[in-house]
């Protein structure tokens, strides 16, 4: 979930420009909730690299089935 179409139900401002103290506090507990998902600490060139990995295992997996 992203915060950006939030709206406080405090302050009915959105939750990203974080005006009073429930937004920024629940801004920070998405924010933190995104960063902690299993490939957060990857950048897209890993991710690219891990699926040429996969692609090329399961090539190699056809081939010697076939």
């Amino acid at each position: 979930m992203t915060y950006d179409r939030l709206v406080c139900a405090n302050c009915a401002a959105p939750v990203n420009e974080g005006r009073c103290r429930v937004c920024r506090a629940v801004r920070q507990q998405l924010q933190d909730e995104q960063d902690q998902g299993p490939l957060a600490g990857l950048n897209p060139a890993m991710l690219i690299a891990l699926m040429v990995i996969l692609v090329a295992a399961l090539a190699l997996l056809a081939h010697q089935a076939a």
